[in-house]
């Protein structure tokens, strides 16, 4: 397995865990919901339903983000191999490794930090079309492109 494809698999493996999270507590909640609509009526027994349903409201909308995401994710093709920067990337610069697909929290592998970020991120923006031996700027940091995969 290549680098890039243990760094696409690991963040794979992230989107499936935020999904599985998601659906975890929104089940819970649906749980939580059902037990409060069989207890006796009052005030206080409406409050704790409208609040479990608007928390209910939150994370399906946290989880269809995280599908929509892992959509957008699946679409990325490892074997597409460019000498510019586009979505799937793996972009090195002097200042670290930059998976262009979706926003991600930051992982590790082979002692190596790696970032997925959006290619609509200004980041992102500014290292798509890009080829090596380009240098950009974002937030007065300076990156020189020292590979793409």
């Amino acid at each position: 397995m290549t680098f890039k494809e243990k760094i696409y698999m690991q963040f794979l493996d992230l989107l499936n865990e935020k999904i599985d999270g998601f659906q975890f507590t929104l089940d819970e909640l649906s749980e939580s919901i059902l037990n409060e609509t069989k207890s006796s009526a009052g005030d206080k027994h409406e409050t704790a339903l409208t609040m479990l349903q608007l928390e209910q409201s939150q994370v399906a909308t946290h989880l269809y983000e995280a599908v929509d995401q892992k959509t957008i994710y699946a679409q990325i093709d490892l074997a597409n191999s460019n000498d510019v920067a586009t979505s799937g990337s793996l972009v090195k610069t002097s200042k670290g490794y930059f998976f262009l697909s979706v926003a991600l929290p930051k992982i590790s592998i082979d002692e190596k930090t790696i970032f997925a970020i959006s290619p609509k991120s200004p980041l992102g923006e500014k290292l798509m079309g890009k080829k090596l031996g380009d240098s950009i700027e974002v937030n007065g940091i300076e990156h020189l492109i020292e590979s793409i995969v």
